[in-house]
């Protein structure tokens, strides 16, 4: 130290600009260091003084961290990390009543004691250290500082009812998460700031504070160190922390040092308690407003003087009492704990035989232990690490390597970052020990880049968790009374403030169901203030939106693209139903009118368009007397009339009405009256729909999927829904009402009194295997029985050879559709229709229709047994049997079919038939079989043949019992 050298102690409480001062006596003298009791508040000086000379000059040393230009002026440093011997024209160190602290307190008492500037030594802290440094450092000089503003303790206060501004302290992790999500959830959200953050999240954190992106900062005491804040109000959760060692109660200058806080410059504070800590005695109160502390008048020591002849030897040296009154030995710390350990080992003693070997396995345990895992783990790795440093002279790439990637990781929560970044935090200090690595450039930027990515992610995950941005914003603006903006997006999602709070489903607010309970309030009341607008444009937009844009739903739902806009109710005729519209009360009566009309003006021009036959019909001027009648009854049921229920009315149509209703393509069916146009997929929608409403029903049927010729039956549909569906029940199906129509024209040409099998047109204008038209024939009232028969296969073609004829056989079944609908039928065993509804499906209703013998030879060639003394038609087939005379003959293969009947009456002497038995043929008259081959009319055969076609069917009496045959002799009766 020289002579013009001083010592000064500025001294005072929080707010005083201690700190500032030190600064600008430093930046007053060439060169200069300062030293700082934590790594963020370095990195906050940092930044000021390179601020203000350029970072050319100005350099960062801290445990972690090492920034440093070739021209560097001032050290910025943690005070662990001050360069010694540099004769730097000023030396400070801030908060040295540190000096007191039991973990650290030994460092800053080390540096009150030696450490000291060319020209000027400042030591700023609280004047509780006044004795103490006047009896250490006897030349030192005083300059007290005054508060520059007022601090007034207001006692307890509700988290609820903290003012925004605020920052609440906890002591524990555990302790401010549980406060910050409170804070979220109640007042919009907080920053978090805590002393193992790193700089880079941390200042991540104070930014959303001090930019006024949220309005509380949760912390641990680490604000207490000289952190800048712009707080008016700290409140203490508890009054008592852990040390490392014990829980104790705080002291009343910690609680001010951490009090002080609030309020910055020449602007007051406040502080006081919240959650569970008790308010505080007035005696302690007043001890922090009146900033009247008992003096600091023992401090911690330990020997600065090592000695490094061996590891014994060392931790003698590090264990020594001081000789002062003012000083007491320092606790065991971690770092001589570390080294006790290895002490211990024995492969590290046989190591550390000279000064230089002891000496490097001492800066290793100086490596803090900022993973915290436990003693042992911590010293195991200095163990390593010395090792290599011993043997190799640096720790090996590969190594150090992999220890860095297995942290770099950005997955995981809070809790998994925040320990990463512990771990990554040793090899940030690792790498910053000058030739302990290769190349000490890669590995310090490695470290960096690995933290910084850490720091990001938590600082992310922290928001994340305890900031609600939108309600932090919204509780703002709302308390500041403007008028706030609303924007809705093209897929409705609304943003207010340019934050997202919910959705716009057509003409109501749909809030974003994130939100808690305690949210929804602000959120619903802001968006609904800022919407107001945007539905009278929404509004106008729909109601010029073409018709291709709006839709009804099978429920009776009114959509505008995915958004529901109303729904259909119940009107004055099926044909008119109302509309009731989904508009929010805050979109006003003129938005809902319009929205209204629009709905009414679409569903008016559908119903106009999809049954524009029916109100054809019903606006005929030339119907008269029963024809009108029977119009509107047709009006009354959307265009489809079981004719069951006006079986009177349909006999009393004279020829005439009937045609002027066929004309508008009203067909008379012998189940149904209907009009086949009403039949499309489109119509049959939309009529499911209004006679639901006309019916009153919560829950609307849903219409067949398009094109299916049968359905299951649903047992739980409403009565009348399946013929509004446009089928009719049969049993387990139901078959679509214009097939089963064409299905009866078929029928009437068959016997069904005597019985008559299934044709292939039959099972392929139903869509059905024979088993499945089995059971559609019992639904309409006909008796289904059940038989076998040998199965003989089909030829493709009969060609004449010498007499005999050459058969190929196909391999088809007998009960195989001409037309094999049933192979592409869907799950469940619904079948498509082969052909579309269309008006030219409507079949005249003609008494018969003759058979023209178009059926193929194959089918009568399928009918002809197998019989045991079989001749040979074919070459291949003689020969075949010619070659196994000794063969077994196979039995024959079985085939299924049914005879059907109509209701209940018995076939007279007829049991189950078999091979041998004989088939009806034609309209079920029993008949001779002949010999194999030989054709019964014109079945497909080549018309140069000579047989003859079937004979004309004689005229047979009525069956009463049969509903197709009655229905006949009615139209013939009519006609």
């Amino acid at each position: 130290m020289t002579g013009d050298s001083r010592v000064v102690a500025v001294l005072g409480p929080t707010n005083t600009g201690k700190t500032t001062y030190a600064i600008e006596r430093m930046l007053a003298h060439r060169t200069g260091i300062i030293g700082l009791p934590l790594r963020l508040l370095a990195r906050e000086v940092y930044d000021r003084i390179v601020a203000l000379r350029g970072p050319s000059v100005v350099a960062l040393v801290t445990g972690e961290e090492r920034i440093v230009p070739p021209r560097t002026q001032y050290w910025v440093c943690t005070v662990e990390a001050m360069p010694e011997g540099m004769g730097a024209d000023l030396v400070a160190v801030d908060e040295i009543q540190l000096c007191a602290d039991p973990e650290r307190g030994h460092v800053f008492t080390d540096r009150l004691l030696r450490a000291r500037g060319l020209h000027e030594t400042l030591f700023m802290g609280s004047d509780t250290m006044r004795g103490t440094i006047a009896a250490l450092v006897p030349k030192a000089q005083f300059i007290k500082r005054e508060r520059m503003s007022e601090l007034t303790y207001v006692g307890q206060k509700k988290i609820s009812r903290m003012r925004p501004r605020s920052a609440i302290v906890g002591f524990s992790v555990e302790n401010v998460y549980a406060i910050a999500e409170l804070i979220r959830r109640q007042k919009g959200g907080a920053a978090v700031v805590m002393g193992a953050l790193s700089p880079r999240t941390r200042n991540a954190q104070v930014e959303m504070y001090q930019s006024g992106e949220v309005d509380y900062l949760v912390a641990t005491d680490a604000i207490g160190m000289g952190l800048n804040l712009d707080v008016d109000h700290v409140a203490f959760s508890a009054l008592s922390k852990f040390d490392g060692r014990r829980m104790r109660p705080l002291a009343p200058n910690e609680l001010a040092q951490i009090a002080g806080r609030a309020g910055r410059g020449f602007k007051s504070g406040t502080f006081g308690v919240t959650g569970d800590a008790p308010p505080l005695d007035d005696g302690v109160a007043r001890a922090i407003m009146d900033h009247s502390f008992t003096p600091q008048n023992k401090i911690n020591w330990r020997n600065p003087s090592l000695q490094y002849g061996s590891i014994t030897r060392l931790i003698q040296t590090l264990e020594m009492s001081p000789n002062h009154e003012r000083l007491y030995k320092a606790r065991e710390a971690d770092d001589l704990r570390a080294l006790k350990a290895l002490g211990e080992d024995a492969q590290i003693t046989a190591r550390c035989t000279d000064g230089p070997s002891v000496k490097l396995l001492w800066d290793v345990c100086r490596i803090p232990d900022f993973r915290g895992i436990s003693h042992a783990e911590h010293a195991s790795l200095l163990e390593t690490i010395f090792n290599y440093l011993h043997q190799r002279g640096t720790i090996p790439d590969d190594w150090i390597a992999g220890q860095i990637n297995r942290i770099d990781r950005t997955d995981g929560d809070i809790d998994a970052l925040s320990k990463r970044l512990a771990f990554i935090r040793t090899w940030t200090y690792v790498t910053q020990r000058k030739g302990w690595t290769i190349d000490e450039s890669h590995w310090r930027d490695a470290a960096r880049v690995v933290e910084d990515r850490l720091s990001d992610a938590l600082h992310e995950r922290l928001t994340q968790r305890f900031v609600d941005r939108r309600t932090s914003v919204l509780l703002r603006r709302l308390g500041q009374k403007e008028a706030m903006v609303a924007e809705v997006n093209e897929t409705g999602e609304v943003t207010v403030e340019g934050e997202f709070v919910g959705k716009l489903d057509g003409f109501r607010f749909r809030q974003d169901k994130g939100a808690g309970v305690a949210e929804d309030k602000t959120i619903k009341t802001a968006s609904l203030q800022a919407l107001a607008p945007q539905f009278h444009l929404r509004a106008d937009r729909f109601y010029n939106a073409p018709d291709t844009e709006i839709d009804f739903t099978e429920q009776g739902g009114l959509m505008w693209g995915s958004s529901a806009v109303g729904k259909l109710v119940a009107g004055p005729e099926g044909l008119r139903p109302g509309i009731e519209v989904f508009v929010d009360d805050v979109a006003g009566p003129e938005v809902a009118q319009k929205v209204q009309r629009r709905l009414q003006h679409f569903i008016d021009r559908k119903i106009a368009a999809l049954f524009e036959p029916l109100v054809t019909l019903s606006k005929d001027e030339a119907l008269t007397g029963l024809a009108r009648g029977f119009a509107f009854r047709m009006l009354e049921n959307f265009g489809i009339l079981p004719r069951a229920d006006i079986a009177e009315d349909v006999k009393a149509l004279d020829q005439d009405a009937r045609g002027a209703l066929r004309k508008h393509g009203l067909r008379f069916g012998q189940f149904t009256i209907f009009m086949p146009l009403l039949l499309k997929p489109a119509p049959t929608r939309l009529r499911l729909v209004l006679w639901s409403l006309t019916k009153g029903l919560s829950e609307f049927p849903e219409s067949p999927p398009p094109g299916l010729v049968t359905i299951p039956v649903d047992a739980s549909a409403p009565d009348g829904a399946a013929t509004m569906s446009g089928y009719r029940n049969a049993g387990e199906r139901a078959i679509r009402i214009d097939m089963l129509e064409r299905l009866a024209d078929m029928l009437r040409s068959e016997d069904s009194r005597g019985g008559f099998e299934a044709k292939a047109d039959m099972l392929s204008i139903t869509g059905m295997t024979l088993e499945q038209f089995a059971t559609l024939m019992a639904g309409l009232g006909y008796k289904a029985e059940k038989s076998e028969r040998p199965k003989v296969k089909a030829v493709d073609a009969v060609v004449p050879h010498d007499g005999a004829r050459m058969a190929v056989d196909t391999g088809a079944d007998a009960d195989t559709p001409v037309m094999d609908v049933a192979a592409e039928q869907p799950a469940g065993g619904i079948v498509a229709d082969p052909a579309a509804v269309q008006p030219d499906d409507v079949v005249p209703e003609t008494a018969d229709i003759p058979d023209e013998g178009i059926a193929p030879i194959a089918e009568e060639l399928a009918e002809t047994p197998v019989v045991d003394d079989h001749i040979p038609d074919t070459v291949a087939e003689e020969t075949a049997i010619g070659t196994a005379p000794d063969a077994a003959i196979a039995a024959p293969e079985m085939e299924t079919f049914y005879v059907f009947t109509w209701g209940r009456a018995a076939r007279a002497n007829q049991g189950p038939r078999r091979g041998g038995g004989e088939r009806p043929q034609g309209k079920g008259k029993p008949g001779p079989r002949g010999k194999k081959g030989a054709p019964r009319g014109d079945k497909g055969g080549n018309k140069s043949q000579s047989f003859n076609a079937r004979p004309p069917k004689a005229e047979k009496p009525i069956d009463p019992d049969n509903p197709f045959a009655a229905a006949l002799m009615g139209l013939k009766d009519n006609k």
